[in-house]
């Protein structure tokens, strides 16, 4: 009955090794400094350059675009083409090469003005590929309106669109690139790292014991009442005066190593794709589970009724005729009994000799969670 053997089940089989050594972490990889973070960026923009793959289509807000750019730059513009405005009346400026687009980056912390940060360009119209594109001078504005950046620059496209004589094909999305060191940082974001008493360390994960750990190992290392739990994420730190020395304190205190808490048992099933998690906490108390396969066939017979004598008449017609035939089949079920497990791999094993499929593991997870077995969270994405 082993005939299921899940490929992610496996994976935790060959950590249990592992299970029982405690790891110690960087303070780094568990925290992140509170205040230090990047700051979105988004820009409106044009792509020109592009071989007949751009805007034309539906080019309305595009050739207003071109038009504002064009004016700008001291070019004077007609909404519809001069050479013949009696037979092209309502013909808007031709947009085949122009492509309005999207444009987003993150403003990393600490960003000083000159500085490049890479950039993402993304399709609003019609444009079929960006590709061979070039992305023409671009405002990047935060949340709070002002201009932070200002991007220009030729677009990696890696997606690539084809069609000849009515065949297409498309491999990637031609309608997306990246510009890297697209854009120029022109405004630094401010930040109270420099200002406050204390530098605060969030914790990635909420976990009192981890919190606890690293604000141990804090005052260990440099002294008690240096560090104080604020609550289950943050830590706060009495920081020095000079900026220099704040740097040089808050590298030290990043690469002190602490043993994290361990996380909650939890159960993490991916219903789309039958991946199944489970984590070394997790316990399942004893239960018997029974579980089969219902098969239901349904078999249709088309048969051609000829009316004969005496009942062949002038009126009489040939009729089609479906015959239906309905058949119940259960198999393989099975009654197993799954022992009090300890570590995950009596969870692993108990699994596997119940031979379980994928749908069938899933159902069985969630009704042990239901019969109170499962001693742990179960998570469906």
């Amino acid at each position: 009955m082993k005939s299921f053997k899940s490929l992610t089940l496996l994976i935790a089989m060959m950590t249990l090794s592992f299970a029982e050594i405690a790891v110690a972490d960087r303070i780094k990889d568990l925290t992140e400094v509170g205040g230090v973070r990047g700051n979105q960026l988004v820009g409106y923009g044009l792509v020109v350059g592009l071989a007949g793959t751009g805007d034309g289509k539906d080019p309305t807000f595009t050739g207003q675009s071109l038009k504002a750019v064009l004016e700008s730059l001291g070019v004077t513009t007609n909404p519809y083409d001069s050479y013949d405005l009696a037979q092209s009346a309502g013909r808007p400026i031709q947009v085949d090469n122009v492509a309005a687009v999207m444009v987003t980056g993150t403003l990393p912390a600490f960003a000083k003005p000159g500085q490049m940060v890479d950039v993402n360009v993304s399709a609003l119209g019609t444009a079929t590929s960006l590709r061979g594109g070039n992305l023409v001078m671009t405002e990047l504005r935060g949340i709070d309106g002002n201009t932070y950046a200002i991007a220009q620059g030729a677009l990696t496209v890696t997606g690539v669109s084809e069609e000849q004589n009515g065949t297409s094909i498309q491999i990637g999305i031609p309608t997306s690139g990246r510009i890297p060191d697209g854009a120029t940082v022109e405004r630094e974001v401010a930040n109270a790292f420099d200002k406050s008493e204390h530098i605060v360390f969030n914790v990635n994960e909420n976990d009192f014991s981890t919190t606890a750990a690293i604000t141990e190992k804090i005052n260990e290392v440099f002294g008690e009442n240096v560090a104080f739990a604020i609550d289950g994420v943050s830590v706060a730190v009495r920081a020095p005066e000079s900026l220099s020395e704040r740097v040089s304190f808050v590298g030290l205190i990043e690469n002190l190593d602490v043993i994290p808490g361990k996380p909650s048992a939890k159960v993490v099933i991916n219903s789309r794709t039958g991946t199944v998690v489970i984590n070394q906490q997790v316990r399942i108390s004893a239960a018997a589970v029974s579980h089969g396969t219902v098969s239901v066939n349904i078999a249709t017979l088309n048969e051609v009724s000829q009316p004969g004598a005496p009942f062949a008449g002038a009126g009489a017609e040939t009729q089609g005729v479906s015959n239906s035939a309905i058949s119940v089949t259960e198999t393989g079920s099975s009654t197993d009994i799954i022992e009090e497990s300890v570590n995950l791999r009596d969870v692993v094993d108990a699994i596997n000799d119940s031979g379980a499929s994928t749908t069938s593991l899933i159902a069985i997870l969630e009704a042990l969670k239901s019969a109170g077995s499962l001693r742990a969270d179960l998570v469906v994405i």
